[in-house]
């Protein structure tokens, strides 16, 4: 889902020399996440935070060069990807929430009642 509305996003930045010049930025960065093996740190054990940390510790050289020409267009396209994400969060635990709410709905099928003997 937030891969297709990235990709809606027009960005004029691009990454630096050692990275595909006409690439944009955001696209690179999803392209960059997309390959991250986050879930073997989660085997290892790590949170979701410390998975990201990692994350920008191996990516530290790119996401600097970035940064170096960051602008106020690129600032609320950042803004609008944040916003993205909060809502695609968001979407998992609503949904997190129904599937917890369907283990806990027990059905009953009344046509089945015992007959009480006098």
């Amino acid at each position: 889902m937030m891969i297709k509305l990235v990709k809606n996003f027009f960005m004029k930045k691009n990454i630096n020399k050692k990275h595909n010049k006409n690439e944009p930025w955001f696209k690179w960065l999803i392209k960059e996440l997309n390959t991250y093996e986050a879930f073997q740190g989660f085997e290892l054990g790590m949170n979701p935070r410390d998975v990201a940390e990692d994350f920008i510790s191996r990516n530290s050289n790119a996401i600097s060069e970035v940064f170096e020409n960051f602008d106020e267009e690129d600032k609320d396209t950042f803004d609008q990807f944040l916003k993205l994400t909060e809502c695609e969060m968001h979407v998992f635990r609503i949904l997190e929430k129904q599937i917890e709410l369907r283990k806990k709905i027990r059905f009953v099928d009344f046509k089945k009642r015992k007959k009480f003997k006098s």
